[in-house]
Order: structure tokens, then sequence, then C-alpha cells
């Protein structure tokens, strides 16, 4: 038998996004999101030991991918992160070590039961039913018919992580893939289709993960506003015309002298926020480069409520990506080679992982529904409103987007729209 392979899934979906004014008594602030959890003052759940990380994570990918993807980047942290999280239950020695150091956890500060522990607390929380948010998120195994699997480690996993086991035949390959392709489809409701990279009979373990989300704006867009312009252009090219959609609300907004750019974060009627980065023209690189836990914590703090004239484009994009180029940069190198010790698995030494392949798709548009929530704005000092003089955000160029939920202040999206109609 030829060489055994561990092959790497995450399957992301973000359906049908809407946004709505800030509103929410007792919700948290971009800020609180992006506070490292030893300067909350509240113990908090679980979950608190592991989001700062991911967020610290999904920073460093993105401008790994960056200088690699000249397009549209989208990709979920959450989803990836606890992927190879409950990838290192199965990991012995320095591969364990690698694995979560490469996450970028300090096990000496974090210890590893603690880091499982806040992802259970994490992918439970994020799956509990919500009437105004639809967000699902699960992880699944396929072992290979000959394997005999450790119980501790399918033991962990489906304890930890919620990962259901299927014994299946890697032999009839092409049937196989099929199976999982269908599982993700159905999972995401028909929104990733035919998502697998070609693998081989030497495949014996595919692990899959799946996240879905959809939310609702509180104060739709009108469609019949929504107009096609031109305008939408990059450095090299422009770009053919877009649909741009247009409102007048209130946002909170800013604009960072130091980072050249105008920020707004957007609120969903769910626990979820939406935070949109617009560069000022030639500048996405510096802004990429300043993207940081410490910027984002910064930004929280200015934020101010503003009437606002927002044109923001129609748009679906996505991102596919095998990781195995980019994840040794950031410290997951004998992963990926015959050094790698993933006995805990099987019991076998001999098994490298060959790919770790991730697809995430987002799709905003104009659709939303209202909202019985109340909503409202809180301030510390009277807001003075020109109401025919109100500020403009237009996305008429790159930007762009980190999607977060707000309980468990994790960064469910992090992506860069380039060609809104790129599908």
């Amino acid at each position: 038998m030829g060489p055994a392979w561990l092959w790497l899934l995450g399957a992301e979906i973000l359906a049908s996004v809407h946004c709505q004014p800030f509103s929410a008594h007792g919700e948290k602030s971009l800020e609180e999101l992006s506070m490292p959890s030893h300067q909350r003052l509240e113990p908090g759940p679980a979950y608190h030991k592991v989001t700062p990380t991911i967020t610290s994570f999904a920073l460093h990918l993105y401008k790994q991918l960056a200088t690699k993807t000249p397009g549209n980047i989208l990709f979920s942290p959450v989803s990836l992160s606890s992927t190879l999280a409950l990838l290192s239950l199965g990991a012995h020695g320095d591969t364990r070590t690698q694995i979560l150091q490469g996450l970028g956890f300090n096990l000496t500060e974090t210890p590893e039961a603690d880091i499982h522990r806040g992802f259970q607390s994490l992918l439970s929380t994020l799956d509990l039913p919500s009437p105004k948010l639809e967000l699902k998120v699960g992880h699944s195994l396929f072992l290979d018919k000959q394997l005999k699997p450790q119980r501790q480690f399918l033991d962990k996993t489906r304890e930890l992580y919620g990962a259901l086991a299927f014994s299946t035949n890697f032999t009839a390959w092409e049937a196989t893939g099929r199976l999982i392709s269908d599982l993700v489809k159905k999972q995401t409701y028909g929104r990733v289709v035919d998502c697998l990279p070609d693998f081989s009979h030497d495949t014996l373990v595919v692990l899959t993960n799946y996240l879905f989300f959809k939310a609702k704006w509180k104060h739709p867009f009108d469609r019949y506003q929504t107009r096609k312009q031109d305008g939408f252009s990059t450095n090299e090219r422009p770009m053919p015309r877009i649909p741009m959609m247009q409102q007048r609300e209130m946002h909170r907004f800013l604009y960072d002298h130091e980072a050249a750019c105008t920020v707004l974060q957007i609120e969903y009627s769910g626990n979820a926020l939406l935070l949109l980065v617009l560069p000022d023209p030639g500048k996405m690189r510096q802004v990429e480069a300043a993207l940081q836990p410490e910027v984002l914590r910064r930004w929280g703090q200015l934020f101010l409520p503003s009437l606002l004239d927002l044109h923001l484009p129609r748009f679906s994009v996505s991102g596919t990506y095998n990781l195995e180029e980019v994840l040794p940069h950031l410290g997951l190198s004998n992963l990926f080679n015959t050094e790698a010790d993933l006995s805990g698995i099987m019991g076998q030494l001999n098994k490298t992982i060959s790919l770790v392949s991730h697809r995430a798709v987002v799709e905003m548009n104009e659709k939303g529904t209202e909202a019985a929530a109340a909503s409202g704005l809180v301030a510390s000092q009277p807001l003075s409103l020109n109401m025919t003089a109100a500020p403009h955000a237009h996305f008429n160029r790159p930007f762009l987007l980190l999607l977060w939920e707000v309980t468990t202040q994790s960064l469910l999206f992090l992506g860069k729209v380039v060609n809104p109609a790129a599908g």
C-alpha cells in the first residue's frame, strides 16, 4: 500500500447577509470583542480562553493569503482553527505542540485541556438555536473501514467537538467522494457543492467541517433604490457595472487617519455584527499591514453613531484554498511530512496530511425582515445631526469584511472583496 493520507476539508457558507443599525442594550462593542481575555475582569465562559487567539490566528493567516491571492479572500477563522485543534487530539509529541502553538496558543499560559474545553464551549454556544440568527457548525470524520481507530480519540472528538465518525470505503473513492460532498451540500443548504479536491484509494481519513450562517437586516435596503453603477475598481482595471445598494441610516462609524481607512460597524438582528473596512484609494496594503488585535480595540474606542449615506455593492464572493503551503509559514511545518505523529488517531505512526482544503462563500443582498426586538442608541452626550449633509460611505473599491458572533466574541468570517461579481 502507498502512503496513507489524512485530508482536512473546511466548507463554510455565509448566506443572505443583511445588516441593521447599531442597537441593543447590553450588547458588546468591537472593543470588547477584540479584548484579550486577561484584560476582562469577569472570569467569563470557557470560550474566552480561545476566541482572542482565534482572532490573532485569523489576522496572521489573512496576511499570508494576501501575499499570494490578488483577488477576493474569504475564510472562516472559527472553522479552520477548530478543525486543526480537533486534529491535535490525534497527534502526539512535537506534532501536537506544533499544531496548538501554530494556532497561536501559549501552552504555558493556557493548558491544552483549557484549549479544548474552550473550543467545546465555543462550538456548543454557536450551535444554540436562535430565532433571529441561523448558525450551524459541525465536524465529521470519515475513516476507512480497514482502520481500527483509537476509541479514546473518537470519544474525545465527539465530546469536545461534536464530531461524528463514519466508517467508509476509500477503495471506492469516487463513490465515497460523492457521499462526503453530498453531506457538505446538505449541511450548507446547497450553497457549497463539489468542494472536494481529488483524493485516491490511498486515503484513509477525511476530516470535514462546515459552518453555515444566515442573518437578516432589521432595516433592509430598499431593492428599488439599488442601481447599477460604475466605479468599483482596483488599481489594475475597472470592473463591470455592479448593483449598488443604498440607504441612509444610523451606523457606528469612524475614519482612522493613521491606518488611512473608513471603518463601519453594522449589527444584525441576532447576536452578530459586521465590520466593513474601506481603505483610502491605493492604501489597501497599508491597511492590511496595520491589521492587529490592538487596532481592532482602538477602533472599538473611537466609534461614534452617525447618520450615514451608505452605498454598498450587492455581491457574491467565495474563497477556496489548499493551505498546506500557507500553514507552514504559521509554524505548522512537520504536519505535512513524515515527521508528523498522528498515532493518536489510529495507533500507527506513518500517517501524514496531504491536503488542507478550505472553502467559504458569502452573498450579500437587500433581503431582510423587520424584527420585533427594540433597538436604540446610547451616547455619552447628545448628538447633533445634520439631516441634509450626512457623511458618505461609498464602498466602490476593494474593502475588508470581518463578521463577529457577539455572544462568544468570535470571528466567524474574514475576507476581502476585490471583485463583487466573482461569485
